[in-house]
């Protein structure tokens, strides 16, 4: 399976990184979010909103996965909401150059704010089912080396735990250790940056839809897939009515953030990122594309980051200064690049 080939490199790496601290502190409250390539890749997660008792099995272009649920249900896509955050911490700490681990102690509160939920009595309630979830899903798949074919299976997370609790019987502190595939994947830096729009998304299918979007068209013109190749890699089980029905329902919404998607007569679904129009007409007061070079300086500076991500964060910054001239935008941003690593 294509998350167990690029994150092996990392293992190694990961596995002596944990002797080194025992857990990590998920502290850093401004980090991206990052989703790992795999699970976007993969339907691993049910778009379900009832508990999912059911076995997903998948199988396309030679990888197969077979996703088992516990008596809780298969993990849902806004369980997932859990693992992205860990993800996102983790992928921080490395950039910052920090020492990380497998497992991670987490302030619940600090989860539910980062990924634009309610942080009310019954929230902290789903987020521990969230963790049932997670940890009673199971998944099997295969991988081919060479003339050998593995079959390997493991779990979303490896063993969770409430640390304390208040009298009022909300959980504080939880410490979550994640799967040996989930962390390799992180040390090898096999992730992507996420929009922040991407949790305010309710409806599953617009969560898996931006998933797929960012994974396979990115910055590119365009990407486009098949209504039944889009239906098995979203992993949904409804009928191709239904599916259609649901997928034109999100188009008409326009809400996948960064991207416009469109639906031809001929079930061809069209992905093209969506084009910035800046509301200011001077053209004075514009900044023009950065150069290819001063990109490939911004990787090299900042390894496993997404550059563009903080190239569109160095602009709103910008814009919210005021549109102030800069001689030399390039110099600027990687300024401002130096000073943000350095924080």
């Amino acid at each position: 399976m294509a998350l167990s080939r690029s994150a092996a490199a990392g293992l190694n790496t990961g596995l002596s990184a944990a002797v080194q601290a025992d857990f990590f502190a998920c502290d850093i409250f401004d980090a991206l979010p990052k989703d790992d390539l795999a699970s976007m890749e993969h339907p691993l997660f049910s778009l379900a909103t009832r508990p999912d008792l059911s076995i997903l099995r998948y199988c396309h272009n030679a990888v197969e996965i077979e996703v088992t649920p516990s008596v809780k249900g298969r993990a849902t896509i806004h369980d997932k909401d859990i693992l992205i955050y860990c993800t996102s911490q983790l992928m921080a700490a490395l950039n910052a150059g920090r020492a990380v681990a497998r497992t991670l102690h987490l302030r619940a509160h600090d989860l539910l704010l980062a990924t634009n939920r309610e942080t009310s009595g019954d929230a902290y309630k789903r987020l521990r089912d969230a963790f049932e979830r997670l940890a009673g899903t199971r998944i099997t798949t295969n991988l081919v080396a060479g003339e050998f074919e593995i079959t390997r299976g493991f779990g979303l997370i490896e063993d969770w735990e409430i640390v304390r609790k208040t009298r009022g019987g909300r959980m504080v502190q939880v410490r979550v250790t994640l799967s040996e595939w989930l962390f390799a994947a992180i040390m090898a830096k096999s992730v992507l940056t996420l929009s922040r729009g991407y949790f305010q998304l309710r409806r599953p299918l617009e969560r898996r839809l931006y998933e797929l979007a960012r994974k396979h068209c990115g910055r590119q013109p365009e990407w486009r897939i098949s209504l039944e190749v889009l239906q098995k890699k979203a992993g949904s089980g409804s009928p191709r009515r239904v599916f259609r029905a649901m997928l034109r329902d999100v188009i008409q919404a326009a809400s996948i953030p960064d991207y416009d998607l469109s639906l031809d007569a001929d079930d061809m679904l069209y992905v093209r990122p969506q084009v910035v129009v800046e509301a200011a007409p001077d053209l004075a007061a514009q900044l023009p594309p950065l150069a290819q070079a001063t990109l490939e300086t911004a990787r090299t500076r900042a390894p496993g980051w997404d550059v563009y991500a903080l190239e569109a964060d160095w602009r709103g910054l910008w814009r919210r200064s005021g549109r102030p001239r800069l001689r030399s935008p390039d110099k600027a941003f990687l300024g401002w690049l130096d000073k943000r690593l350095a924080e």
